[in-house]
């Protein structure tokens, strides 16, 4: 059993729609922290980390290909001081978020230590630059950097450049990518497993050789989950959905398949949108991810 540390991350501004800053409390109101410890955990809440917001006068800055920049990368950098803290008290980072754009300080957190690999389970490859983004929003933009491209406010957080090497990374369920990004990953040497893979081969086939190949000469794995992977008829509170996610069952075998390999070391769940989401189902859900994730078996 693990010692877990919960870190809220309640930012919305590397999103280009509001809400996911509620994201952290709708996961909280699910009951995740007894959840946890049901299972054994010791369970410790570090509460929310300060996010700044469009409200008490976040500016998204001059240069509208990476929108609000400076507070993003502030709080990326704060959040991955607290992971890697976490990480020296021998604790698991769970981090709830908030939009993806978090996982730049939750990854590079978690890396600082130790050699990682990474799980990116996602409908988008997140893999934008400056220089490619249709729309300048951050989150678009987290897998990038922490692969080692972008902008080197966000590139450096793990105090090294890539925090996690390209060969280490499998992106897991991707569905829709811009036709950049496409062009920047084929040669970027990150494991893709688009849903094409998990329809034609099924996601234990393709999860098996994810875990294979970002397992090699590291110390385990971090494991970044959106919400929007899912099929927008089981997770309907997410700000970028995509038709053709994967299924409910589909999501936790992924989970429940990390948790029996053995390797995860820190762990963020993103892009939680109460504000578009039915009788709180989407929250319910990404805590049910942490708790396969986690442990937790039907027998």
């Amino acid at each position: 059993m693990s010692k877990i540390a919960l870190i809220g991350v309640p930012i919305d501004l590397g999103a280009g729609r509001r809400g996911v800053d509620m994201g952290p409390s709708a996961m909280r109101y699910t009951g995740l922290q007894p959840r946890l410890a049901a299972l054994g955990h010791t369970v410790r809440d570090l509460g929310n980390l300060h996010a700044p917001m469009i409200e008490t006068g976040a500016a998204p800055g001059s240069d509208l290909r990476l929108r609000y920049l400076e507070p993003i990368a502030d709080l990326c950098l704060a959040l991955a001081d607290a992971v890697s803290a976490c990480v020296a008290g021998g604790e698991l980072p769970l981090i709830l978020g908030g939009d993806h754009s978090l996982a730049i300080g939750s990854v590079a957190g978690s890396a600082r230590s130790r050699t990682l690999g990474l799980i990116w389970i996602d409908a988008h490859a997140d893999f934008n630059t400056a220089e490619t983004t249709p729309s300048g929003n951050i989150h678009g933009m987290s897998l990038a950097a922490l692969s080692g491209r972008g902008h080197p406010r966000l590139t450096g957080l793990a105090g090294r450049i890539p925090a996690i090497r390209p060969e280490q990374i499998a992106l897991v369920a991707a569905r829709d990518i811009d036709p950049l990004e496409r062009e920047a990953l084929r040669g970027s040497g990150i494991h893709t497993f688009t849903m094409h893979e998990i329809d034609r081969r099924g996601m234990a086939s393709v999860m098996e050789q994810a875990i294979a190949a970002i397992s090699r000469d590291t110390d385990g794995y971090h494991v970044s989950f959106d919400l929007d992977v899912l099929d927008p008829r089981e997770a309907p509170g997410v700000g970028t959905p995509v038709l053709g996610g994967i299924s409910y069952r589909e999501a936790h075998l992924a989970m429940e398949m990390l948790a029996q390999a053995g390797g995860i070391r820190s762990l963020d769940l993103v892009e939680v949108n109460p504000i578009l989401d039915v009788h709180n189902a989407t929250a319910e859900l990404a805590v049910e991810m942490a708790l396969s994730a986690l442990g937790k078996r039907i027998l």
